[in-house]
């Protein structure tokens, strides 16, 4: 047995047996010493690179750094190990646990979503190289939450452009919405927006057009409500009794400053930074209850699956 003082902080070099080094980066995996089991599972591969328990220290050290959220290291080693084992039997975990490194650090709809997007395609990736495993069943599951999302942030810079009335950019950004996110909860809103604002700028036709989809697919949905109120009676503000939506109580005070009760233009911008406020904060509560679900359901971090672990046997080979 050798051993040499560690320059960095670290523990100290002392050459071991692939079976001691890989049980001891285990133990401290389990014990939740991410960081020194990550640096455990280095020591396996420096000291065994020729072992089939290095190959799989790889794995579990990027496991190890994401348990640690130290995400941007997962990410690294997770790369190189797809890239040096394309064909084994494990990479399916390897392109799972990248998908997730980026999925758990998505932000708020008020941020910027670049890491967002990455998380849809790692998913992607997932279901399309993987279809009938149990880690593209989790990817699916969190892909239908990663386009709410993308969907929500699109909806979020719409109101913002509306608010300003800048209304063929918000119809560019609800129009993506429709066009790209079908199956997301937001759907129903980005028509009914797209009515209003067809209203705004003249496009009689098209708002009717867009409030008939809306009328064809979410007969009973409140956005409808305020749509068929819009283009079917022309109430651009609805009457006090009729069932709408907080938007189309206060059109008016968008576009039409001096009919505002109260307020005038002062108002109207207070109202329209109110709703672009609360939804922004619904859609990031309804994020954290979902992650928050997953991990109650599956029981890991943010409910992630674990990985295959293996103990190496007693007298290993290589």
């Amino acid at each position: 047995m050798l051993s040499a003082c560690s320059s960095d902080g670290g523990e100290d070099y002392v050459e071991r047996t692939v079976e001691a080094l890989y049980n001891s980066s285990m133990d401290a995996l389990l014990a939740g010493n991410f960081e020194l089991a990550a640096q455990r599972f280095d020591e396996v591969e420096r000291q065994h690179p020729y072992s089939v328990w290095a190959t799989k220290a790889q794995l579990m050290g990027a496991y190890a750094h994401y348990q640690a959220d130290e995400y941007d290291e997962a990410i690294a080693a997770l790369d190189r190990y797809i890239q040096l084992h394309p064909g084994n039997p494990d990479v399916s975990y390897a392109y799972y646990l990248t998908a997730i490194s980026y999925y758990e650090q998505i932000s708020d709809v008020g941020r910027d979503q670049a890491v967002t997007r990455r998380a849809r395609a790692a998913l992607e990736a997932v279901v399309r190289r993987f279809p009938g495993s149990d880690y593209a069943d989790d990817a699916r599951l969190k892909l239908d939450l990663t386009r709410d999302h993308l969907a929500g942030k699109e909806m979020s810079v719409g109101r913002f452009y509306l608010r300003q009335g800048q209304l063929l950019a918000a119809i560019n950004r609800f129009r993506i919405v429709v066009e790209e996110y079908q199956t997301t909860s937001h759907v129903p809103e980005a028509l009914h927006r797209l009515a209003e604002a067809y209203t705004a700028i003249g496009l009689d036709e098209e708002a009717v057009r867009i409030a008939a989809v809306l009328q064809h697919n979410y007969p009973g949905n409140e956005w409808y409500s305020d749509s068929y109120n819009l283009v079917e009676k022309g109430e651009t503000v609805p009457q006090e009794d009729a069932d709408s939506g907080w938007f189309s109580r206060n059109w008016n005070a968008l576009f039409d400053p001096a009919a505002t009760i109260g307020g005038g233009v002062g108002r109207a911008e207070e109202l329209a930074k109110e709703l672009a406020e609360s939804r922004a904060a619904e859609d990031a509560e309804l994020m954290e209850r979902a992650k928050l679900m997953e991990r109650e359901r599956d029981g890991g971090k943010n409910g992630a699956l674990p990985p295959p672990v293996e103990a190496p046997p007693a007298t290993p080979k290589g």
